[in-house]
């Protein structure tokens, strides 16, 4: 990362560079597996080191769940959140990425901000065990859920969250065809229904743990503004484009604002993408576990070029 950035605003012209442009993307909770991280363990001395500094930190051996706990053990919020954070951050730190732009899909926000050098790696993964454990309980204190909406109409879908009676939001813009909504049980089921029959091909309720980037996640929001607000957070060595408006920032007071934000607002990743390719983009990189972003990638921008790094 040898370009440094204005803080404030981008001039969104000026991040056009010529020549083969990286966009590296980092994933998040949901591309958690078994065994993941365990080859760049047992291969990498730096990565050994990285992973137990972070056992040190989080105060726990997570290395032993994540590399031999079962899938019920890796699902738990409080240990999912750090260790796809920990797999996705150790691989970009081993492989010593050189990122023209960043962004990371809801926790991978994280990920991108350390690998943009916004975050040191200490500070980044004491955020993610703050925002996990938070989230743990806004979700044990208000129950919820979601649900994917598949091949629906954007406009119909917000719509249709309006015209339903509780707390339910679109929570993820994933690619084109595909919008989770978030929200109280009783509503996402009514807005499912609701939007099912104005036309989506399928509503698919997902087993996950709350109603995450809705406001039952506000209890979260004020937990982890404090720790935000005590994080030194520097100017990043590439643009972070960021969930919550889906564009380029690089004020330390910015990126801190859109972090907080981020959990009671939706993810827009479609929109995020698109940008990315609008500002030169033509290569993306998904590093860390899984390969769901490539996916999401290649749905919403199907001519650039798709690779990973785990």
């Amino acid at each position: 990362m040898d370009k440094m950035w204005d803080s404030g605003s981008y001039d969104r012209r000026s991040i056009r560079l010529g020549g083969t442009m990286k966009a590296y993307v980092f994933p998040g909770q949901g591309s958690q597996f078994t065994g993941m991280g365990q080859v760049l363990y047992q291969e990498s001395a730096k990565a050994r080191d990285l992973f137990e500094q972070a056992n040190e930190i989080l105060g726990f051996r997570i290395t032993d769940v994540m590399f031999e706990g079962d899938a019920e053990a890796l699902r738990a919020t409080k240990v999912t959140q750090p260790a796809v954070f920990l797999h996705s951050v150790v691989a970009a730190l081993c492989n010593g990425i050189s990122p023209d732009m960043v962004a990371g899909h809801s926790l991978g926000e994280f990920s991108a901000l350390v690998a943009s050098g916004a975050l040191s790696f200490a500070d980044g993964l004491k955020l993610v065990a703050v925002r996990a454990e938070a989230m743990q309980k806004a979700c044990e204190k208000y129950p919820g859920t979601m649900a994917a909406v598949i091949n629906g109409d954007p406009t119909v879908i917000e719509q249709s969250c309006r015209d339903t009676e509780g707390v339910v939001v679109p929570a993820n813009y994933n690619c084109d065809g595909q919008i989770v909504i978030s929200g109280e049980i009783e509503a996402v089921e009514k807005a499912s229904a609701l939007i099912k029959e104005r036309g989506a091909r399928r509503v698919i309720p997902l087993s996950v743990g709350g109603a995450f980037h809705s406001a039952l996640m506000e209890p979260a929001r004020q937990e982890l503004a404090a720790a935000i607000e005590k994080a030194p957070f520097l100017q990043p060595g590439c643009p972070v484009y960021q969930n919550v408006d889906a564009l380029p920032h690089s004020d330390p007071e910015e990126i801190k604002k859109n972090l907080l934000m981020q959990l009671t607002s939706s993810v827009r990743w479609t929109q995020t993408v698109r940008n990315m390719v609008s500002d030169g983009a033509d290569s993306f990189v998904e590093v860390g576990p899984g390969t769901v972003l490539q996916g999401l990638v290649r749905k919403i921008s199907p001519d650039v070029e798709i690779s990973g790094i785990n």
